[in-house]
């Protein structure tokens, strides 16, 4: 199989209300809206918002509450861009868990939580390209 991600898709307790933020709050445009899901396309896969009910009796079992393991990241080009995005994030309703600052491996980054409680980081990694497509290209070792 390719190494590679098509889709992650977010359970949301309120489609609307995600979509509001996602559209209004980070500027998103959906690229397939659909009254039980809403795709977005991004640089090489899509993000889809799906009812948290729905995709839980789609996938046959309770999902594990939001903000787990796992998180979401946005890279910017610069550390600007990072507390750019990291204040209009919290301005359309998301929860400041870290505050962007430097940190240990050589970067710059923070942590929300979308209102569904989704962790994101949004970072600057010195040692990534942001492609003018919008790509993440990692440095080769």
């Amino acid at each position: 199989m390719d190494q590679r991600l098509s889709l992650i898709t977010l359970g949301v307790a309120d489609l609307a209300r995600a979509r509001t933020f996602y559209e209004q709050g980070l500027g998103w445009t959906p690229r397939q809206a659909l009254p039980e899901v809403v795709f977005y396309q991004l640089p090489g896969l899509g993000l889809a918002l799906f009812p948290a009910e729905e995709l839980a009796r789609d996938v046959g079992e309770p999902l594990a509450a939001p903000g787990g393991a796992i998180t979401l990241a946005l890279n910017g080009r610069s550390r600007d861009e990072v507390d750019a995005v990291f204040a209009q994030a919290v301005a359309a309703g998301a929860r400041p868990v870290k505050a962007p600052g430097a940190v240990f491996w050589g970067g710059y980054s923070g942590y929300f939580a979308d209102p569904d409680g989704h962790l994101w980081e949004v970072a600057h990694n010195p040692n990534c390209e942001i492609t003018p497509r919008g790509e993440t290209l990692f440095a080769a070792p």
